[in-house]
């Protein structure tokens, strides 16, 4: 059922410890412990609760806990792979953490939401560039899932100047009786072996194994801002801020450059490029956005060289609108392609504007995800939060959107319906079974009881990375070095 859920759940994954333990341990540096939060949201408007911690097949108490975290810890991606199956996470310390379903509950709706460590391995290390004296972090920046082909699983993953291509494969055998080797691994004195035998394989405990298999490296001079694989599953794009790249699978040493807007003066440089997207069913067919809310679709049939679009997106500004601000906040942080190609969706600082690919002049919806700190762009613009980076993601119909907000907040926007909620992922407000109403913010004048006032907010609290099961109503949201994963309630 992919329709708009009339409620979420979020649940707790543990090891049976009435605990639950900083990001560090959620994201499998320790095996003892995994903890996953599951919320119970999006209800029929007030009706959302927790549903507790699930642990060794039962319910263990929830209690709030003081986190400590390290920057490492920072979740900085978050993707759902095509079936939904897995959802694999990277931080800033450069590692890739990667959840499974819990295959045995995917009959029980109320558990099917329910994600266990399943591969934990060092994507990126930090670097140095001697020529330019500059530190290369180790921070994925982006996930980005193959399609899968056979039993192994494959992914890319960035940081800001290396894209790697890494092999997830499964193993629960192991060869045995071998003729020239001991158990222990040292090789027998061949005049001892008397007879041959046949090897044989046994079984042993699974063993997840995750390998390097293509590096893609020295071909962006500035940072990767964004990766993209193409429908032909052959080709993808990677995007920094002055160009874009398109890259065969199999071709490490050489790609082409298909997008270059860096001028031949740097002091006439006007827009960045922000984020960039191959269309899910047209291999020629991409999308680029830039600094200055200009969203341009390319034809890779027309030339080699993209520079001239195919088609421009653009909002005209109200200019009773216009202030000091007006550019930064409508630089797009995010562009995605609806599934089923016909409409994009677009993230600037305050909105998500929904557009028809064949309608350029203006989007076909807008929603206002946080129109209320308009009046607080100048207190936002000296704490550099007005530069942060919201993604936004489609559910698996195409008929809802989700964005992320401050103070752990995020908004799902039902299109058909228009409606809309907002919601907290937090765990110092959760107890087992609380109904939790949505979240509202007062903007001024007198607060009602429920609100909350926008003076109040904790700006350092933000929700920047989402996900949506593509399948199910199964959403993942990244709290700075948390990962709460929710799912609609079940009556």
């Amino acid at each position: 059922n992919t329709q708009p859920p009339s409620c979420w759940t979020l649940s707790f994954c543990s090891n049976g410890q009435q605990k639950v333990e900083p990001l560090r341990i959620c994201m499998g540096l320790c095996s003892s412990t995994l903890s996953i939060v599951q919320l119970c949201v999006w209800g029929r408007e007030d009706n959302w609760m927790l549903v507790g911690l699930g642990g060794g097949g039962g319910l263990i108490p929830f209690s709030p806990v003081c986190l400590s975290f390290f920057l490492a810890d920072i979740i900085s991606t978050v993707e759902f792979n095509h079936t939904g199956e897995l959802l694999a996470t990277g931080d800033k310390g450069g590692r890739v953490v990667i959840f499974q379903q819990e295959i045995e509950n995917k009959s029980l709706p109320q558990f099917r939401s329910e994600y266990n460590v399943y591969s934990t391995f060092q994507s990126h290390e930090p670097e140095f560039d001697y020529l330019k004296s500059l530190e290369i972090e180790e921070k994925i920046n982006k996930i980005r899932w193959l399609p899968q082909k056979n039993a192994a699983q494959f992914l890319l993953s960035t940081n800001d100047k290396t894209i790697k291509l890494w092999k997830i494969s499964e193993r629960d055998k192991r060869p045995d009786g071998y003729n020239l080797k001991e158990d222990d691994g040292r090789y027998k004195d061949p005049n001892s072996i008397t007879s041959l035998r046949v090897p044989v394989l046994i079984p042993m405990d699974l063993m997840v194994e995750a390998s390097p298999r293509r590096v893609f490296a020295n071909a962006h001079t500035y940072h990767i801002n964004s990766v993209s694989v193409n429908s032909d599953h052959e080709t993808y794009l990677s995007a920094d801020d002055l160009r874009v790249n398109l890259w065969h699978l199999e071709i490490t040493d050489r790609s082409f450059n298909i997008v270059d807007i860096k001028p031949t003066n740097m002091e006439e440089l006007t827009e960045v490029i922000t984020a960039a997207e191959f269309h899910p069913h047209q291999c020629n067919t991409f999308v680029y956005s830039s600094s200055k809310g200009i969203i341009r679709l390319c034809d890779m049939r027309e030339s080699a060289l993209c520079d001239r679009h195919t088609k421009l997106f653009e909002e005209p500004e109200d200019p009773s609108n216009r202030s000091f601000f007006s550019e930064i906040i409508s630089s797009i942080s995010d562009v995605k392609f609806s599934h089923s190609g016909r409409y994009m969706m677009t993230r600037d600082y305050l909105s998500v504007k929904i557009w028809d690919l064949n309608m350029e002049n203006r989007p076909v919806e807008t929603y206002q995800v946080h129109e209320y700190l308009r009046s607080k762009l100048c207190s936002l613009y000296e704490n550099d939060c007005i530069f942060d980076k919201f993604e936004c993601c489609w559910n698996g119909n195409d008929s809802v959107v989700m964005t992320g907000s401050y103070n752990n907040f995020f908004r799902m926007f039902d299109r058909s319906q228009r409606r809309d909620v907002m919601l907290e992922a937090s765990r110092e407000n959760s107890k087992p079974m609380q109904v939790l109403k949505p979240r509202k913010v007062c903007a001024g004048g007198k607060r009602k009881k429920d609100e909350i006032s926008v003076d109040s907010l904790d700006f350092n609290k933000k929700i920047l990375h989402t996900a949506w099961h593509p399948q199910d109503n199964i959403i993942a949201v990244a709290t700075t070095n948390n990962l709460y994963i929710f799912q609609d309630k079940v009556n």
